[in-house]
C-alpha cells in the first residue's frame, strides 16, 4: 500500500488513539485534583508529576521486558491491556454518585474515588510508559533493509499521529470536562472526560489486535541496556577488587571490565557515558517545562478565557502542539540556515543551551503575569482582623457609624460598600441613622467577613430591620468559577430558583448559602415564586472567578427586579497573557528536544540508541520528582515567587550545562565502529592464517 507493509496503518492508527488517550486524560487531571478531590494546588501538583513521573520510569521495564521475554508484540498487546483498563477504572472512579450518597451534589467524602483514581493511574502509567519505546520500533521492524526511505517516511507520519492525537485531545477533552453530567446532581462531566480517552485507547488495542497476522514480529534478542549495566556494574566491582598498588592503572575505569567483556562493548559503554553525563543536568528543563499542565494550568484558572468564544483553562495546553508543528519546520528551512549562513557555530550543545536559557525566561515570563493576577485578588483579614460589608436595601440614604468611634459611611439608597476592615477586639457596635430614625446594632464578631443587610419600613416605618451574616467565602472560588447568592427585598418568603439551582425558601431580609453558576459564561432565568405568582428575568453572565449577591426588589407584570453587588471581583487578567510565556516555552522545546535528541543519536553506537533513549526518558522522569519534591516541601506563598524558584535554578544549570558542553569533543561512532570491524576482520584473518598453520604443521 504506496509502497508500504499494510501492517503500517494498524500501527499508525493505534499509536494515533493511544496518544488521544493519553493527552486527553493528562490535559483535565490537574483541575480533576483540585476540583473534584478538593487538594490543594501543592498536593494537586504534586501527585499530577508523581504520575508524570512513573509515566517515564516504566519505558525502561517496558523495553527490558520485550527486548528479554516477551517481545515487542506481546509487550505492546499486554500493556495495552493493562492501559485501557486503567482508563477504564479512573473513568468509574470519577462518577461523583460514589462520593454522594444523599445525592445532593457534594463530593466531600472522595475516599472511594481516590483510591480508584489512583489505582486507574498506575496501570495507566504502567501501560503507557511499557508501549512507549515498543510501538516506534515495532513499526521499524515492519520495513526490510532496503526500505529505508519508506521506514524514514513512516517515523514521520508516527509523529506526525503522536501530535495530531495530542493536538485534539486537548482541545476536545476540556470541552467535555467543563460539560455538566450527572445520575442525580450535575456537575463537570470527568466521567466522560476520561471515559472518552478511555474508549479510545480500547479502539486503538482493538486496531492493534485486528492487524496482528499482518506484523512482522522479530524475536527478543535481549536487551543492550542490561548488557551496558552488567559491563559498568563488572568494570566498578573489578577497580575495588584490585586498588592494591600492585595493580597496574588503566586508561580508563571501565577498562577494568576487559576481563569479562570484549573491547567494543567497552568502547561502545564509553561513547554512552560520555553522553550520559551531560545528561546530569537536563532534569531541570523537565521539571520546568511539565508545569504547562500543572502550575501553568492552575495559573489560568484564575485568568479570563473569553476570546470571542470560552477557552477553558486546560484548554491553554493546546498552544504548545500548535506552535510545535508551525516551529520545527520554520527553525529547520530558515533559522537554522540563516544562523549558518552568517558563518555561526550553532552546535547541537549551543542549541540546547540557548533552549535552556529560553524556558528560564519563559518561567520569568509566568511569573509576572501571577504578579498581575495577584493585583486582582482581593485582600482577606488577617488573624485578629474582621471585614463588614453594608447593603442598604431602603429607599432612604442612611449613615452608619461604627463604635467606639472608629468611622463612619454614607450608603445609598439599594447600594452597598465594599468590604471595611476593623480590628475584631475594637469593633463593638455600629449605630444606623436613616431619615429621622437611628438605631444601635451590637456586633460580636470573630475572624472572617461579614455582610449587614438593612432596610427601613420592613415591618415598620419606624424601625429599621437588619440581618448580619457571615460569608462563607474565605478565598477566590477554587475552580475558578463563579458564586451566587440571593437577599430577599421583599417583605414575604419568596422560593428562589437560577436555572437548575434550588435556592429555597428566603425569608424577608434572609441571605440564601452560596451556590455555584455551572457555566458563567451563559445567562439563566432566575425565578422568585412568591404566593401563587412567579416572576422571572435573565441573569447577566457572570464570569469567571467573581462572587455576587443578588437583591429581590420587586415584581413588575411577573417580570422581577433585581440588583447585583459584587462581592468579589470576576478574572480580569485575560489568558492571551500566557501565549507569550508559552511561545517562549516552544522555542526552548525546539531548541532544547528536539535537538537534544539528534545529539544523543549523533554520538552513540547504533545498537546504543535505547541506552540513550532511556537516559533521556530518564531526566524527564527526574525533573518531574523534582517539582513534586518543591511543591510538597516549599515554604514559599507567592506562586510568582516559586515561577522566579524554578526561573533562577534552570538558569544555573544552563551556566553549568554551557561550562560542561564547553569540555565536551564531538565524536563520529560510525568511524570508531569502523574501525573496530577493521580490526576484527585483521583478527579473524590472523586467526584463520594461525588455524592453518596448526593445521598444516599437525600434518606433518
Amino acid at each position: 500500500c504506496f509502497g508500504f507493509p499494510l501492517s503500517i496503518f494498524f500501527i499508525v492508527v493505534n499509536e494515533f488513539c493511544e496518544r488521544f488517550s493519553y493527552y486527553g486524560m493528562k490535559a483535565v487531571l490537574t483541575l480533576y485534583f483540585s476540583r473534584f478531590l478538593h487538594w490543594d494546588d501543592n498536593f494537586a501538583t504534586a501527585i499530577y508529576h508523581t504520575f508524570v513521573a512513573l509515566c517515564y520510569l516504566t519505558p525502561i521495564l517496558g523495553a527490558i521486558i520485550a527486548d528479554s521475554w516477551l517481545g515487542k508484540f506481546k509487550t505492546i498487546l499486554y500493556l495495552s491491556i493493562v492501559y485501557t483498563i486503567g482508563q477504564a477504572v479512573l473513568s468509574v472512579g470519577s462518577i461523583s454518585e460514589l462520593a454522594n450518597s444523599n445525592h445532593n451534589g457534594s463530593t466531600k467524602n472522595v475516599a472511594v474515588n481516590i483510591a480508584l483514581s489512583m489505582i486507574g493511574l498506575i496501570l495507566i502509567a504502567l501501560g503507557t510508559g511499557g508501549i512507549k519505546p515498543c510501538v516506534s520500533a515495532f513499526g521499524g521492524d515492519q520495513f526490510e533493509d532496503e526500505q529505508e526511505k519508506q521506514r524514514s517516511t513512516f517515523f514521520s507520519l508516527f509523529y506526525l499521529s503522536i501530535n495530531a492525537g495530542s493536538l485534539l485531545s486537548t482541545l476536545i477533552t476540556p470541552t467535555i470536562r467543563a460539560s455538566q453530567c450527572g445520575i442525580h446532581t450535575k456537575q463537570e462531566c470527568y466521567p466522560l472526560a476520561f471515559g472518552v480517552p478511555a474508549i479510545l485507547m480500547a479502539v486503538a488495542l482493538v486496531v492493534f489486535v485486528i492487524g496482528s497476522k499482518m506484523y512482522k514480529k522479530v524475536k527478543p534478542q535481549g536487551n543492550v541496556m542490561l548488557e551496558v549495566s552488567k559491563c559498568v556494574g563488572f568494570a566498578i566491582k573489578n577497580r575495588f577488587q584490585h586498588r592494591s598498588k600492585e595493580f597496574p592503572k588503566r586508561e580508563h575505569w571501565l577498562d577494568w571490565a576487559s576481563e569479562k567483556y570484549d573491547k567494543r562493548l567497552i568502547a561502545q559503554t564509553k561513547m554512552v557515558l560520555r553522553v550520559l553525563f551531560l545528561y546530569i543536568p537536563l532534569p531541570m528543563f523537565w521539571a520546568v517545562f511539565d508545569q504547562q499542565g500543572s502550575r501553568w494550568t492552575l495559573q489560568a484558572t484564575a485568568m479570563n478565557g473569553d476570546f470571542g468564544f470560552q477557552i477553558q483553562p486546560d484548554q491553554m495546553q493546546i498552544v504548545n502542539p500548535i506552535l510545535i508543528v508551525i516551529m520545527v519546520p520554520v527553525a529547520n528551512s530558515v533559522i537554522y540556515p540563516l544562523v549558518k549562513k552568517c558563518k555561526l557555530n550553532f552546535t547541537p550543545l549551543r542549541k540546547m543551551t540557548v533552549g535552556m536559557f529560553l524556558g528560564s525566561m519563559a518561567f520569568v515570563a509566568a511569573a509576572l503575569v501571577q504578579v498581575q493576577i495577584d493585583k486582582t485578588y482581593p485582600v482577606f483579614p488577617a488573624a485578629g482582623q474582621t471585614q463588614i460589608k453594608l447593603i442598604n436595601l431602603g429607599a432612604a440614604s442612611a449613615t452608619v457609624q461604627f463604635q467606639p468611634q472608629l468611622q463612619s459611611v454614607d450608603v445609598a439608597p439599594n447600594e452597598a460598600t465594599d468590604y471595611m476592615t476593623f480590628e475584631s477586639s475594637k469593633l463593638q457596635s455600629l449605630h444606623i441613622i436613616s431619615a429621622t430614625l437611628n438605631q444601635t446594632q451590637p456586633l460580636e464578631l470573630l475572624k472572617g467577613r461579614y455582610t449587614l443587610a438593612f432596610k427601613q419600613g420592613l415591618e415598620d416605618n419606624n424601625f429599621i430591620s437588619t440581618n448580619l451574616v457571615w460569608d462563607s467565602i474565605e478565598s477566590k472560588p477554587e475552580n475558578g468559577r463563579s458564586l451566587v447568592r440571593f437577599i430577599n427585598n421583599f417583605p414575604f418568603t419568596v422560593n428562589v430558583t437560577m436555572g437548575d439551582t434550588d435556592f429555597g425558601e428566603l425569608d424577608p431580609l434572609s441571605v440564601s448559602n452560596y451556590s455555584e453558576v455551572p457555566k458563567p459564561d451563559q445567562t439563566y432565568t432566575i425565578s422568585a415564586s412568591i404566593n401563587l405568582t412567579n416572576c422571572e428575568v435573565s441573569s447577566k453572565e457572570f464570569g469567571y472567578g467573581g462572587a455576587y449577591t443578588i437583591s429581590l426588589n420587586n415584581c413588575v407584570e411577573n417580570k422581577l427586579n433585581i440588583k447585583y453587588f459584587e462581592d468579589m471581583a470576576p478574572n480580569t487578567v485575560h489568558m492571551a497573557w500566557q501565549i507569550p510565556q508559552y511561545f517562549l516555552l516552544t522555542c526552548a522545546e525546539v531548541l532544547y528536544s528536539v535537538t537534544g535528541l539528534e545529539f544523543s543519536y549523533s554520538q552513540a553506537p547504533s545498537n546504543m540508541k535505547s541506552v540513550l533513549q532511556a537516559g533521556w526518558l530518564l531526566t524527564v522522569a527526574v525533573g518531574n520528582i523534582i517539582v513534586l519534591i518543591v511543591a510538597g516541601a516549599s515554604t514559599i506563598k507567592k506562586q510568582w515567587a516559586e515561577y522566579v524558584l524554578f526561573a533562577a535554578l534552570l538558569f544555573v544549570v544552563c551556566i553549568i550545562f554551557a561550562i560542561m558542553a564547553s569540555f565536551y569533543t564531538y565524536i563520529d561512532p560510525n568511524e570508531i565502529e569502523a574501525q573496530f570491524s577493521k580490526e576484527e576482520k585483521e583478527d579473524k584473518k590472523d586467526q584463520d592464517y594461525n588455524e592453518k598453520e596448526a593445521e598444516a604443521y599437525s600434518q606433518m
